[in-house]
């Protein structure tokens, strides 16, 4: 048995830590898993990386990290082998913002059709309490109640989940859907025989929420039966085994995706930017036809669009130009620099992911 590179401490129900998993899988990368307890999440790692969140990767050699995509970017230089990002830099370009889309827009969603529905939101307290909080010493039935209600509150309830929204924050699940069972009726991975990082970013959400929660998983499966196989396929991929090319270019079942980006994501990130800019804590935002309003401004998704600036500054002229006429095609290059300067302050020195301090979730009111 392979010594452990790392140590992986999180949940076997949570977002990013099934999406790192997954690519530590990939790529055959020795870890270990170790349950986010209390005490870690309430002590050791915030010690560590300054942030209450997981997952949190202890290194071998005393190091800790977090947050997925530059953990996930920071691996790949250190294994160069069987790389998940494209050679083609206009398809590398759009891999990002794909996993940038997945990470940031469908949260809301997972986190709505995890703790809005009844039978997700008894399953989850009840699994999350007993896989991460037994040793907090209180009855098991008030931690459960502590645990919804919490999760609740600060993930749907405030982050702009209500009767007017509801409809819509399900309807961007369904065409999700509808997209990749699409694409992936056609191929297994969506840039061709092997995953991308783009297909990483995607299964953060899929994989842990949209196809194990019940409520979403019972439409995943009866929608898009493809997808539900490609999440299987992301698990049990390996970097040795699964040899394949990519297609050239951006291919066209994939455009629908981009514009869906343009219309729901980047059209978030530059009403959070521009509240940002003006030092507001809450903002409001029309997307697609539909109102939200008090989301909490996030100096994380701040950063996040000013990453997608500074990628696309860093591609060749070629790529620059293909990049452009793609994101205007699909009216995504408008709102990707609406904000010209979004100066987050977010990892000033580029540190990520050992900078200290780096928290990603917002909470409102915190």
């Amino acid at each position: 048995m392979q010594t452990p590179e790392l140590t992986v401490y999180g949940s076997k129900v949570s977002y990013f830590t099934g999406k790192l998993e997954a690519y530590l899988r990939y790529k055959e990368i020795p870890y270990r898993f170790a349950p986010m307890t209390s005490e870690y999440f309430n002590k050791i790692v915030p010690e560590k990386t300054g942030a209450q969140q997981m997952p949190a990767v202890e290194f071998a050699d005393g190091r800790w990290a977090t947050d997925s995509t530059p953990l996930i970017a920071w691996l790949e230089s250190e294994h160069t082998d069987f790389p998940v990002t494209p050679k083609d830099a206009t398809q590398a370009y759009i891999c990002q913002l794909i996993e940038d889309y997945a990470d940031e827009w469908l949260w809301r969603p997972a986190m709505h059709y995890r703790w809005s529905y009844f039978a997700g939101r008894q399953l989850l307290g009840t699994v999350l309490v007993d896989e991460l909080f037994q040793d907090i010493k209180a009855p098991a039935w008030l931690k459960r109640w502590q645990i919804r209600r919490r999760q609740k509150t600060h993930f749907v309830d405030n982050d702009g989940v209500n009767a007017q929204t509801w409809s819509h924050v399900e309807q961007g699940y369904l065409r999700i859907l509808d997209i990749l069972q699409a694409v992936f009726a056609e191929r297994p991975f969506l840039f061709g025989d092997r995953p991308t990082v783009a297909d990483f970013g995607l299964f953060g959400p899929m994989f842990r929420h949209f196809s194990q929660d019940p409520t979403p998983a019972e439409i995943m499966r009866l929608r898009a039966p493809a997808v539900f196989e490609w999440v299987g396929r992301m698990w049990n991929a390996r970097a040795s085994t699964c040899h394949g090319e990519l297609l050239a270019g951006i291919p066209q079942d994939l455009q629908p995706l981009l514009r869906e980006i343009g219309e729901t994501h980047l059209t978030n990130l530059v009403a959070n930017a521009s509240a940002w800019s003006e030092q507001s804590k809450l903002y409001a935002v029309s997307i697609q036809g539909t109102q939200y309003s008090r989301l909490p401004v996030s100096r994380y998704r701040t950063w996040c669009l000013e990453q997608l600036q500074r990628q696309f500054n860093a591609l060749p002229a070629t790529a620059q130009d293909d990049v452009r006429e793609l994101l205007q095609q699909e009216h995504c290059w408008q709102p990707l620099w609406q904000v010209e300067k979004p100066d987050s302050q977010y990892d000033p020195e580029s540190q990520a992911p050992f900078a200290p301090g780096l928290t990603v979730y917002t909470v409102q009111g915190a």
